[in-house]
């Protein structure tokens, strides 16, 4: 289970203090798919990456399998798959393949079971014609398959992804979603970011949006369509962002 409770995050730029969380609360349970909404900047990459460990929350606290991502990060990192958007953290004079036994390594894997989940990665995801070249050549497309498969070669508990279908034509974005039900039936924790509506309906068990570093929304699609009325996420949202707009304003 992941915990997020009342976590604000502030940044100091130059002179100018940023607040890029205000004061954040929600938790998902084990086994869920939540799909994080908000335009741009209203923090979920920041989000992301404080339950990642890699931002230390300003105030508040994040709990991800029981650890807590201050006292505990080391735990917390072996738990977790992270791809943030734009980022593929891959190295350019290595093979897709020798990319990916580089992280494996770094979690320990043995060379056996190492070799044996890489071909079910370059199998899911159509990178067997590839494999042996280096990702510098690669396309962006093809560099984000690398990158999910990196993401999962240590087959975390939990996983973050942000923006994970940029770059992806339709049939891999295809291959993504059929990636994520093969997760969801095997009980892993997923929290992914999107700006595509169709893609968090089609995936998703629940949605938290997010406005200027703010929780707008946060529970199971079938409570908000209820609540809503509607079964158009895009229309919703936009509603929201205008209602909640007008409630500052007023």
């Amino acid at each position: 289970m992941i915990e997020i409770n009342q976590v604000t995050k502030k940044f100091k730029d130059k002179n100018v203090h940023i607040t890029a969380l205000k004061h954040v609360s929600f938790s998902v349970s084990n086994g869920q798919v939540v799909g994080l909404l908000g335009e741009n900047g209203a923090g979920k990459t920041t989000l992301l990456r404080s339950i990642a460990t890699l931002l230390t929350p300003s105030d508040g606290s994040i709990t991800v399998g029981g650890y807590d991502t201050i006292k505990n990060p080391d735990a917390i990192k072996k738990k977790i798959g992270v791809l943030f958007g734009g980022e593929t953290g891959l190295y350019d004079r290595l093979t897709a393949r020798e990319n990916l036994e580089y992280f494996a390594a770094l979690y320990g894997m043995s060379k056996h079971e190492t070799k044996i989940r890489i071909d079910e990665l370059a199998k899911m995801f159509g990178m067997r014609d590839y494999m042996n070249r280096k990702v510098g050549g690669f396309s962006k497309g093809m560099r984000q398959k690398v990158a999910i498969a990196r993401t999962l070669i240590h087959n975390p508990e939990i996983i973050l992804f942000d923006e994970p279908t940029t770059g992806l034509d339709i049939t891999s974005s295809n291959v993504f979603r059929q990636l994520v039900h093969q997760l969801k039936r095997e009980g892993k924790t997923i929290i992914f970011s999107s700006h595509i509506m169709e893609e968090v309906s089609m995936l998703c068990d629940s949605v938290a949006m997010m406005h200027k570093g703010e929780l707008v929304y946060q529970g199971s699609l079938e409570a908000l369509y209820k609540e809503e009325e509607s079964k158009d996420l895009n229309y919703i949202f936009m509603s929201k962002l205008v209602r909640r707009n007008n409630h500052y304003a007023s």
